[in-house]
Parts: structure tokens; sequence; C-alpha cells
């Protein structure tokens, strides 16, 4: 049974991807790693990958592209590298410093708590 929406069919994930099914050790890609574009597509270019291009004008998750494009991470990710080896985007990882204190938290919750 296939899941609604989606185009799984092995020979189509095969096409897009060449046959690979890695994206390569020294890739950065991982469910939270923000992919941005850094160049429009152009003509000529796998639909996929325009359609990626398109997707990431602004920072967007390796997870939500997936989504959006109806592919399972795996293959996303595979596309992504090849994108990121033709230096189309840029990837990174959400800064972690961005994340609240859990003492702040702590502090809020009991201040919370006390109303």
């Amino acid at each position: 049974m296939s899941r609604p929406g989606r185009d799984d069919a092995p020979d189509r994930l095969y096409t897009l991807t060449g046959g690979r099914t890695r994206s390569g050790p020294d890739t950065p890609f991982d469910l939270v790693t923000l992919v941005v574009a850094e160049c429009d597509p152009v003509t000529g270019m796998q639909s996929e990958h325009a359609a990626i291009l398109r997707l990431t004008e602004r920072p967007t998750a390796v997870v939500e592209v997936a989504a959006e494009l109806r592919l399972p991470v795996s293959i996303t990710r595979i596309l992504l590298s090849d994108l990121l080896a033709a230096g189309r985007i840029s990837a990174r990882h959400p800064q972690k410093d961005a994340l609240p204190d859990p003492d702040i938290l702590e502090q809020v919750l009991v201040g919370l708590r006390n109303l």
C-alpha cells in the first residue's frame, strides 16, 4: 500500500539520484541542517534541483525540503549534496547558543507558578 500524495516508486528514486544510495561521508546534512540557495535555478537543471533552489531562498531545514518535495530524506540529502558540490547552496547547522539557558527557563517557570 502506498502513502497518499507520494510517488516513492523505486525506479523514479533511482533515476533522481543516478543510482546513488548515499550522499557521501563528507556531506554535512542531518535533519536540522539549514540550507540556503546561493543562486537561482537555471535552464536545463534537474527539476528537483530547481525546486530545492526555489524552496531555499531563505534558510530551510533539510527535513522541510524533503517534506515539500515529498521525497524521502535520504534522497533529498543526495540531491542537496549535488547542489552543495556545485556551489549552488550553502549549509550550516542551527546555532546552539540560540537556545535559552535552562537556568533562565527554570526561573521563568518558578515566576509563572508564583503568579
